[in-house]
């Protein structure tokens, strides 16, 4: 099983590169960090050398505007030492999460394709951290100008993923972005779909266009976010007063650490 390292976060990086990651466009670096395991944990440790095609992730800066670019020394993300290995019965898909973590297929949605599987991710205490969808059929989402807000990519990493490509589609990627409500509401997830164009959406989706006939699958806390209105239920994604606060959360936050070493781990066997 292959298992890709992260990039670290960028602490005080500007919007990250998101002129070009929005067009599809990175600059790989040479290396990246390997993962590091949480202070105080015990079990196995497992570390990994970052593939050749890993770039770091970058952080949002409260003053940094998305044409902005900066650099920085990325830092290791410390993750659970001890991991495991999940697979559906038919394999057809394979990811590593934390040990103490729980995996448990639950019936897909109504709609999706026959084959579907939805694999809900959580912690010990039930706290929900991401489920993975396959067989969702083709989307696309009509965005009028009046209904568009602004958006901004917190972490990006690449992923090695099956992907369909094609108009309104980049590289296959981990992000954390968020978008802007009366808070800055944010979501995790794989995707191979340009958020939006000039900066600005009206939903994010953690969508990756799966090969033809197999529809299309998600692995992340929401298929898609938006700005919520106030009297709307936010969880399973995240409310931000600031980008420095959503930032913080990408580099400090073990939790996100994990998850995106999880999300990135996922193989799909066509």
């Amino acid at each position: 099983m292959r298992r890709i390292a992260s990039a670290g976060v960028l602490p005080g990086a500007a919007v990250l590169l998101a002129g070009a990651l929005l067009a599809g466009c990175s600059t790989p670096s040479n290396s990246g960090p390997g993962w590091t395991a949480e202070p105080g944990d015990s079990g196995t440790t497992g570390t990994a050398t970052a593939a050749p095609e890993g770039t770091a992730s970058a952080a949002a800066s409260p003053s940094a505007t998305p044409a902005a670019s900066g650099s920085a020394t990325a830092q290791p993300a410390a993750t659970a030492s001890a991991w495991k290995t999940f697979s559906d019965p038919a394999k057809t898909v394979v990811f590593e999460l934390p040990d103490t973590w729980i995996a448990q297929s639950v019936p897909p949605e109504e709609g999706t394709l026959p084959g579907a599987l939805k694999i809900e991710v959580k912690k010990p205490d039930g706290t929900f951290m991401a489920a993975l969808r396959t067989g969702l059929p083709p989307s696309s989402a009509d965005c009028p100008e009046g209904a568009r807000r602004p958006y901004t990519v917190i972490a990006s990493v690449p992923a090695e993923l099956s992907a369909e490509g094609g108009e309104g589609t980049i590289p296959p990627r981990m992000v954390f972005r968020v978008i802007q409500g009366y808070r800055y509401f944010g979501s995790y997830g794989i995707t191979n779909i340009v958020g939006g164009a000039g900066g600005q959406a009206c939903e994010l989706r953690n969508i990756v266009r799966g090969p033809a006939g197999k529809g299309d699958y998600s692995f992340g806390d929401l298929v898609s976010v938006r700005a919520f209105a106030p009297d709307e239920k936010v969880a399973p994604a995240k409310a931000f007063d600031t980008l420095e606060q959503a930032a913080k959360y990408a580099s400090e936050s073990a939790d996100f650490a994990n998850v995106q070493r999880m999300l990135m781990s996922l193989e799909i066997k066509n």
